[in-house]
């Protein structure tokens, strides 16, 4: 009853000091109700109670409320304000700011883990708070063992820092502690009924069998429940058997799981559920604010409950909607079967929605950052088109990338009638907004190599060959038509790459649908490095990954 009343004092106190001193009774019981529904079957109770302290607080001065809050640690929530530009305010401020990025490992990060890890570090930079990088690997038979490493790469390459790692199954052992403190507190019961009977029960808003077993009783099962078969026995919070929605009557905190955990063995066989040892960490690492997908809406409450029963302070959940990518697969479980039936070539592969694979098409980092920004944390679903992160991506690799020719269906074309005077060598920039980068230098003869595909078949048709002569095609052979750029103007002349049959470089490009094509470029890629993003003129930009053999390997971006 102390507890239940100093509860009460407490909404009281909150509702007093946002209202001029004057609490109402009726939205104190709303609070208790809404926050706590524990309670809804004492709400007779309750409603005499809170009117009678509701009464006494409203004979107290404005300054003796305000102390009365603070000596209850209360505060008042502040109003949530939308900047004009970039992310909202977290709500209920007060003190350091503390967040955590929670992934599962079983497998790299994905373009939807993205918005989770940046809007976390967007959050810790603008409140000069604390990120906690948590890996949640308390489900044995999800674990991909590559993840542990994986996963931090993913986030430094999104430039993602946190300032403390946890790894869930180093922690079992404080799990077993606060379950049988749960136990002793009555907030959980161990319950040994079959899954479809429990099922039924729950179903019908029936409470278990189990459920008013005395500590005692519960305790000893738990001491047992090591020595017993998967499914025999789970640990459950109690929750309202009367809750309106199902899935969070009476939920599973601790169960048995037989397998082998890639870290920890055959050490465990017991093993917390996700919503139990993701609420006990968050209480112990101090964890403020809980960014996450409004999917966790309903593990939210459920964790409500065992917040109440431990008597913690509940942090504060924020939720955003579904982030949701137009022809790009993002299951995990999806993209592994096809890893392993051969339809990838691995967690890079370009068709797939993974960190690494977009990293390895030259797609920036700033590029998901903006992105994930202006999406931001709104509760709305949000729709993400590739045309949207190649209009952010080339805003940063126009500047970035040097220019190259290539060709990706060559074919030898021999020019008659150049005069000699245009033969020699054809000089362009590296980069034409820095001119202090270099030149590259092309030899311009009679033979050259075109793409197939721009070859006209119309006789009347003009091509400018790129910073070198025009050029018309006649029964399929090349003639020499005129200089300037201006007579390519006047023809409407359409403006091709080329590259001299001297010094090519035969290179392979990825497409974004896996498919190689393979074409010829000028000598200067040679110069490239790996992990550098180049615009191939009129192709589009592309990473260079690897030499494969002797052949420059690249990953096409866009265009």
């Amino acid at each position: 009853m102390d507890k239940l009343k100093k509860l009460i004092k407490k909404q009281a106190l909150i509702n007093a000091t946002s209202h001029k001193g004057q609490a109402q009774p009726g939205a104190v019981m709303g609070m208790i109700m809404g926050n706590h529904p524990e309670y809804r079957k004492q709400a007779g109770e309750i409603s005499k109670l809170a009117a009678q302290i509701v009464g006494e607080i409203n004979q107290m001065s404005r300054e003796v409320q305000k102390e009365q809050l603070d000596k209850l640690g209360g505060h008042v929530a502040k109003k949530k304000t939308e900047k004009v530009k970039g992310l909202a305010d977290l709500p209920d401020v007060d003190g350091e700011v503390v967040l955590r990025f929670a992934p599962n490992p079983s497998g790299p990060l994905h373009i939807g883990h993205a918005r989770a890890a940046i809007l976390n570090q967007e959050y810790r930079k603008r409140y000069g708070g604390k990120l906690i990088l948590r890996v949640e690997d308390t489900d044995p038979r999800r674990v991909d063992p590559e993840a542990y490493q994986m996963i931090p790469e993913d986030l430094k390459w999104m430039q993602v820092e946190w300032d403390e790692e946890i790894i869930q199954s180093d922690r079992m052992e404080i799990y077993y502690q606060h379950a049988e403190e749960l136990i002793k507190r009555g907030g959980a019961y161990m319950c040994t009924c079959p899954g479809n009977v429990f099922k039924e029960l729950k179903d019908s808003s029936q409470a278990c069998p189990h459920r008013d077993a005395s500590v005692e009783e519960n305790l000893a099962l738990w001491h047992q429940m090591p020595e017993t078969a998967e499914g025999e026995m789970v640990l459950r919070v109690k929750t309202d058997i009367q809750h309106k929605n199902p899935a969070i009557r009476d939920w599973v905190a601790m169960r048995v799981v037989e397998d082998t955990h890639p870290r920890v063995g055959s050490k465990y066989r017991v093993y917390p559920m996700m919503n139990f040892s993701v609420a006990v960490d968050d209480h112990l690492c101090g964890v403020t604010h809980v960014l996450r997908g409004k999917d966790h809406l309903a593990n939210s409450e459920k964790q409500e409950y065992l917040y109440h029963h431990m008597d913690w302070e509940v942090p504060q959940f924020i939720h955003y909607g579904r982030l949701k990518m137009e022809d790009i697969l993002l299951s995990t479980s999806k993209a592994r079967q096809g890893i392993e039936d051969g339809t990838y070539s691995g967690w890079d592969d370009p068709r797939l929605g993974t960190i690494r694979a977009i990293a390895k098409r030259g797609i920036q980092a700033e590029a998901i950052r903006k992105l994930m920004m202006e999406i931001g944390v709104k509760i709305a679903d949000s729709t993400v088109s590739w045309k949207k992160i190649y209009g952010l991506n080339r805003g940063f690799l126009e500047d970035k990338a040097n220019r190259y020719f290539m060709v990706a269906n060559p074919h030898v074309v021999e020019i008659e009638g150049i005069p000699d005077s245009l033969k020699g060598t054809v000089e362009r920039p590296l980069h034409p907004d820095h001119p202090d980068r270099g030149m590259r230098q092309l030899d311009f003869e009679d033979m050259i190599y075109l793409d197939r595909n721009d070859i006209p078949t119309n006789p009347e048709q003009v091509l400018r060959v790129m910073d070198a002569v025009n050029i018309t095609f006649q029964d399929g052979e090349a003639h020499y038509h005129s200089a300037g750029l201006e007579e390519a103007r006047k023809a409407k002349a359409k403006i091709v790459q080329w590259v001299p049959l001297k010094g090519v470089v035969v290179i392979e490009v990825v497409m974004p649908d896996a498919t190689v094509v393979t074409g010829y470029a000028e000598h200067s890629i040679s110069s490239v490095k790996g992990g550098d993003v180049v615009q191939l003129e009129r192709v589009g930009f592309a990473r260079l990954d690897q030499i494969n053999g002797h052949i420059p390997r690249f990953y096409y971006a866009h265009k």
